[in-house]
């Protein structure tokens, strides 16, 4: 994620990473552990299905798990960190947390033959973060209730919205890149990489500066500050977009990246013709935006609050994702209006048969099952069995992916995720079609 309403992201520092022997060595090993696993050649099986799915050629339905409650899923010690350096122990946690996922829950996951290094690219944000209350349940866990302060009321107030400046330090970059090529030197090959997918969302950062009942009662009551409001938000994203696009800081995502809310990012269609390694371009990525306040509101608001501003970013992309948690089964013929669209939410709480009905083979469906089954008192595998089944069922011949996310809570059991896990391969290679 690029952004996050909750804070600011501080500048990059450029320094010189020094670490003890014991540090390189745990990240050795892991680094070593990693190795075997990418070097298997079931990924690139993987990414063929991937890449057939997204060019609605699919084999079968795919499946992927994140949105992980890490805190609940330790094991025998394997996810608990040993080095003490902080930039080594962001590395060994990524590092332990995918060798995890592989071993548990893979599904269709699929893991780099490489260790990316991100550049040292910082953008000033949007010049407001939330003013919230929190309440929480759990306090190792990040999912809690927030109760939003206003902080948009009238038209004065949109100019605390600022347009990002964006900025890459080299010299931090350098010193990311010279210690990640030191620790895993003949282990696995290091690769500078910039910004791949935006998570492109004006809504979700909206409602929490506007509160949520008020924006609602505004699309009604103040429609013109409304549209200022998103029009806003879409300028300041276009701006600062186009800064990456100057800095030559944005990278491919068709490949094992997250898209939107959904799965891997394989497809034959991108990057295109028009790429150049050395200067990526949107149009030779994956966009995406969603509106999931608007769950509840008419085709016509959605169109006149959200997608026909959120068209100005999305055309600038060559494929699209669209949608999240809100049900979209009413609102399919206004995304047809989305020229490049590919893949489309399909979250639990929409109408199953209406949106296979209204989408068919047009669209990949991305499936959400509901994670809720997850945190109930009782795991019980059969119904999670069934539900996907009941699906699957209605949208035989589709193109679909069965994405678990959103995962509140296991009840401290990780073993309910991995049983998920081998449960929705059983159930998709059981789909799979004979095309």
């Amino acid at each position: 994620m690029l952004h996050d309403p909750s804070h600011y992201e501080p500048p990059p520092i450029a320094e010189e990473i020094k670490l003890r022997p014991g540090d390189k060595d745990v990240l050795r090993r892991l680094g070593g552990e990693l190795a075997e696993i990418a070097a298997l050649s079931v990924h690139q099986d993987k990414a063929r299905l991937w890449q057939q799915l997204n060019d609605l050629q699919s084999a079968r339905p795919m499946v992927w798990i994140n949105e992980i409650p890490w805190h609940e899923m330790n094991v025998d010690d394997e996810l608990t960190l040993q080095t003490e350096h902080p930039w080594a122990r962001d590395q060994e946690r990524e590092l332990r947390r995918t060798i995890y996922q592989w071993r548990h829950f893979p599904g269709d996951m699929i893991v780099s033959d490489y260790l990316a290094c991100p550049l040292a690219v910082h953008s000033t944000d949007f010049g407001i973060i939330e003013d919230v209350d929190v309440v929480k349940t759990d306090e190792a866990s990040d999912i809690v209730s927030r109760h939003f302060h206003i902080q948009i009321r009238d038209f004065p107030d949109l100019e605390k919205i600022k347009m990002p400046v964006v900025s890459h330090n080299e010299a931090a970059t350098h010193y990311r890149y010279q210690a990640m090529c030191e620790v895993f030197a003949d282990i696995l090959p290091v690769r500078k990489v910039g910004q791949t997918h935006i998570w492109f969302t004006p809504w979700d950062y909206l409602c929490r500066w506007w509160g949520i009942q008020e924006a609602m009662m505004d699309l009604i009551e103040r429609p013109d500050l409304v549209n200022a409001g998103v029009e806003r938000m879409v300028d300041a994203w276009m701006v600062e977009l186009d800064q990456f696009v100057a800095l030559h800081a944005l990278a491919l995502d068709c490949n094992n990246t997250r898209i939107g809310s959904g799965g891997y990012g394989y497809t034959r269609e991108l990057p295109g013709a028009d790429y150049d390694p050395d200067s990526v371009k949107p149009h030779n990525m994956w966009g995406c935006s969603n509106a999931q306040v608007f769950s509840e509101v008419s085709p016509q608001m959605h169109w006149e609050f959200a997608l026909r501003h959120e068209l100005r970013w999305l055309e600038r992309w060559g494929l699209t994702y669209y949608g999240c948690c809100e049900p979209l089964h009413q609102k399919i013929d206004l995304l047809r209006k989305i020229p490049n669209l590919r893949k489309l939410s399909a979250s639990p709480r929409c109408d199953s048969r209406r949106v296979v009905q209204e989408v068919g083979t047009d669209y990949v469906l991305s499936r959400k099952p509901n994670p809720a089954i997850l945190a109930e008192d009782d795991w019980q595998p059969e119904r999670a069995r069934q539900e996907m089944v009941e699906f699957l069922e209605v949208a035989r011949g589709c193109h679909v992916e069965l994405i678990m996310k959103d995962i509140s809570t296991v009840r401290y059991q990780p073993q309910r995720l991995w049983e998920w896990a081998t449960i929705a391969m059983e159930v998709a290679e059981e789909y799979a079609s004979d095309r």
